[in-house]
């Protein structure tokens, strides 16, 4: 057999991936604190809730966090890459309901399905610095952490108006609501209640939370314009109108408003249905309207009570209040669009300045007078059409007549609030859409908040010495609409900490987003018993250096995360403010749903009914071109699969519910990891979606096997050759052929390093696709032996080793390298390699290509112009029309546009 044929006949082999994986483990190669005097890298993907056996949808974020953490262990660093469980919750509880067994079973067998899956993939962890969220050993320090928040006024229990989610049967935190109104778990229509809760006082937070984002230049924009926006800074003033209560009582109705300079058109004022003033100031003649409405209102979600196209709803409820700044008499009403949620839960109703105020003024027959003019128009309220929220100069309006208006703060406002602060009848203020973090559940499987109830209505907090407070073991842990703890009696009973008489214990549990604000302080000293973490580990590798996860956790847990770690800084526990020094959001893995179609009579089918519940089908039978017409309006194709017709969908996220999942288990053993890895870090950049297509898993079988045919079949050869290494060879004396292929070793060298360190994966293994053919025609006129190809040998390995580390750790081994080849040096490029002496220039006319030309490298735009014009097809396209203009790029184009 000639060795071309020999070559061709190599094939990747999938059995050498397990003898690698167990020699990582082995050697902690991935260990952290391997290489003391070494930089240091913090890579960390965000910690799944453990689901059993991955699929190749979950290994995405996985892959990505491993080969930037392979890259730059073979770079010399000393890097931490841990892993872990978010195992608590209602995700896992909810779990292991649904299939008859106890959370803790549940959890732990799908943890060790997970690792299995993980490890099968070749996925390196510091497994040394494991932590799971539902272990006392880390529990404990959630409850620690309460307590310093606590101690801090930063945690505190009150009533208040908050979510609840009937199929859960717990409270959610604003955050875990969607804009429909829906729970984030469950899907649920919230309901709202009265309860008595604990919060975490994120609020206080809330200007250092938004101003720090401007430093967060690695974090994606998209993520920090969410975070922004769900904080929501608002700058006006806080006004107090005059109340009178139906027992003759006087009092304040605060008003917060960001144009108090309106503050003269307001014509009536609006509270949300859930204002604690509501019940207090309605007359005895509108009681009934006015429950009614606010019981409707408990029932609409925030986006259908804030739509700007819904037709307006509202009831007066028969009570007044007076203008502060000009005393008049304005009627008080109800009315969804107010949300108690932002500002105080009622706002002063300037319906020429307000769409929405003038939309209500108008179905309620409210007045609306115009304070702001603008230029070259005199606006009349009886008449206007809509109302004008824009710039102009204030009328009507007293003291403040004939400044500027805006609708940005500027001269009108600021008089607005300097007037309103001189008269002692309001002050300027900042308020927020950001509410404080609710963080009770009442639900099992979590961590047991560690406060005490006494006799005489104090609440203390458990001593450090009684931590953790371990979670009961109880008969019944469905949920019930009461925490399933508080029947656990023996539990729940306990002791007064300062007076020794007998107590209860809290049988709240805490939102699962507390176990994950906190995490990656863990990891930095995951087996200390004595505190939360060492402030020395923490200096040691906070911030994360780079933090891969989804879009989908820009609001809850990162936000959650920034917060924490600033009350930490605060404390001087960590060194830094925030957590994450960069931020990589992933794209998700597609693939296409493939469904068989029920054969009828002749050449008819019928939609199977799983199909037909996930789009509108007819049940009866259809012809082909029926079927085909009928399934390409609900973006299906339909294929013909052997003797089957098969619907196909579009490329829609693998998951388990979606019936597109690949297992990664019989993936690997069939096909190897390498394999998997190449298809999801080439398929796409990795920030945007991929589909996983059969053709991406043969174009990666065929990429590694062209490798192992290159390098495998002449391994000896070139392990004999003792090749002195890249750095050793002299590119100057070297024949035409083995020039180029130097230059492109050192141009494949400078582009893997750069495009891998900027998450441009795809675009690194494409320029290892291109050494490869450049390779190939070099070895058909050299032999292996020769050291310039055996040094690429090497060096390819080398670039190949975050990708397809097995491989690449294969050919370390049989190409003469000692130990492992993350211990061995990355390889540097040379600049002046890189020089060419000719390049191909491309022509175009408007656009279109012509032609090609070799000029040197080099040439200017004027001898490009003039090689270009005389070229024939050039000068044919170009003919007798005008030229407008000559696009020039050195050493890549010229364009001529006629």
């Amino acid at each position: 057999m000639t060795e071309e044929l020999r070559r061709r006949n190599e094939r990747f082999d999938p059995a050498i991936e397990p003898k690698w994986r167990d020699f990582w483990q082995r050697e902690r190669i991935f260990e952290a604190g391997r290489r003391h005097d070494a930089p240091r890298r913090y890579i960390l993907e965000m910690f799944p809730y453990p689901s059993g056996d991955l699929h190749i949808g979950h290994l995405k974020n996985y892959v990505i966090g491993d080969a930037l953490t392979r890259y730059y262990v073979a770079r010399g660093y000393d890097v931490l890459h841990p892993f872990g469980w978010d195992a608590a919750g209602l995700p896992a509880e909810n779990a292991a309901i649904k299939f008859g067994r106890h959370p803790r079973d549940w959890t732990y067998s799908n943890i060790a399905e997970s690792k299995a899956s993980l490890a099968i993939a070749g996925i390196m962890y510091d497994w040394s610095r494991e932590v799971t969220t539902c272990d006392p050993s880390y529990y404990r320090w959630n409850q620690w952490l309460f307590q310093l928040l606590y101690r801090k006024g930063l945690a505190y229990r009150t009533r208040a108006t908050v979510n609840w989610d009937p199929v859960d049967q717990t409270v959610l935190a604003n955050e875990q609501v969607d804009a429909e109104g829906r729970s984030w778990r469950s899907g649920a229509l919230v309901e709202k209640r009265e309860l008595e809760q604990w919060f975490f006082r994120i609020t206080a937070y809330a200007d250092r939370l938004l101003d720090d984002l401007d430093r967060l230049t690695d974090w994606p924009e998209r993520v920090r314009v969410m975070q922004r926006n769900w904080i929501g800074r608002s700058e006006g003033a806080d006004v107090a109108f005059g109340v009178t209560l139906p027992d003759g009582a006087t009092g304040e109705l605060r008003v917060f408003t960001t144009r108090p300079d309106t503050l003269w058109g307001a014509t009536f004022v609006v509270l949300a249905p859930e204002h604690p003033l509501v019940a207090a100031l309605t007359s005895t003649a509108q009681r009934a309207a006015v429950d009614a409405y606010v019981a409707r209102a408990r029932g609409a979600s925030e986006i259908e009570r804030t739509s700007t196209t819904r037709e307006k709803s509202g009831v007066f409820i028969g009570a007044y209040a007076t203008n502060p700044v000009n005393d008049a008499r304005v009627p008080i009403w109800i009315a969804d669009y107010v949300l108690m949620g932002y500002g105080t839960g009622a706002i002063m109703a300037v319906p020429a300045h307000d769409q929405r105020d003038f939309e209500f003024a108008r179905q309620f027959d409210l007045p609306i007078r115009v304070v702001v003019q603008p230029a070259g128009q005199h606006l009349d309220g009886a008449t206007m059409a809509e109302a004008w929220p824009g710039d102009g100069v204030m009328v009507a309006s007293g003291p403040l007549d004939g400044i500027p208006a805006g609708k940005a703060p500027g001269q009108s406002v600021k008089a607005a609030i300097a007037w309103l602060e001189a008269q002692g009848r309001g002050r300027g203020a900042v308020t927020y859409r950001l509410r404080d973090w609710l963080i009770s559940r009442q639900r099992y499987w979590g961590t047991p908040i560690p406060m005490i109830h006494c006799a005489d209505g104090r609440i203390e907090p458990v001593p450090d010495e009684a931590l953790p407070v371990v979670l009961p073991e109880v008969d019944d842990y469905l949920p019930r609409g009461r925490s399933p703890l508080a029947s656990a009696e023996s539990w729940v009973a306990t002791v007064d900490p300062v007076t020794g008489e007998p107590a209860r214990r809290d049988t709240d549990t805490m939102d699962t987003f507390v176990d994950s604000s906190w995490y990656f302080l863990r990891f930095c000293d995951a087996r200390n018993d004595r505190e939360i973490f060492s402030r020395e580990a923490a200096a040691a590798w906070m911030p994360v250096t780079q933090y891969i996860g989804g879009i989908e956790h820009a609001i809850l847990h990162l936000l959650y995360s920034r917060f924490i770690t600033k009350v930490l800084h605060d404390e001087g526990l960590v060194p830094y403010d925030e957590p994450f020094a960069a931020l990589f959001t992933q794209g998700m893995v597609q693939r296409r749903v493939r469904t068989a179609l029920d054969a009828h009579d002749g050449d008819a089918v019928v939609f199977p009914e799983a199909l037909r519940r996930k789009v509108a089908l007819p049940a009866e039978p259809q012809t082909i071109e029926d079927a085909r017409a009928l399934l390409r309006a609900q973006s299906y194709t339909l294929e013909r699969d052997g003797a089957q017709w098969v619907a196909v969908s579009g490329p829609v996220t693998m998951s388990k519910s979606a019936g597109n999942g690949i297992p990664v288990g019989p993936f690997v053993r069939q096909y190897g990891s390498d394999v998997a890895r190449i298809v999801v870090l080439f398929a796409a950049p990795p920030e945007n979606s991929m589909e996983w297509t059969d053709e991406g898993v043969t174009g990666a079988q065929r990429f590694l096997n062209r490798i192992t045919g290159m390098f495998l079949s002449s391994a000896d050869e070139i392990a004999a050759s003792e090749a002195p290494g890249l750095a050793a060879i002299d590119g100057a004396s070297l024949d035409a052929s083995g020039r180029e292929l130097y230059r492109k070793v050192h141009e494949t060298i400078k582009r893997v390093t750069q495009d891998t360190e900027t998450f441009r994966f795809n675009t690194a293994i494409a320029a290892l696709m291109e050494l490869l053919n450049e390779l190939v025609r070099y070895r058909a006129v050299t032999p292996a032996s020769t050291p310039l190809f055996a040094a690429t040998a090497q060096v390819f390995a080398r670039l190949l080793s975050p990708f397809a580390p097995h491989l690449a750790e294969e050919l370390h081994a049989r190409l003469g390298g000692s130990g492992s080849i993350y211990d061995a040096t990355w390889p540097a490029w040379d600049e002046a390699a890189l020089a060419v002496a000719e390049v191909e220039i491309v022509l175009q006319v408007n656009g279109k290509v012509r032609g090609k030309l070799v000029l040197p490298a080099g040439t200017g735009t004027d001898a490009l112009t003039a090689a270009a014009l005389a070229h024939p097809r050039v000068a044919a396209a170009v003919a007798d029309r005008p030229i407008r203009t000559v696009v020039t790029v050195v050493d890549r184009l010229v364009n001529v546009v006629v």
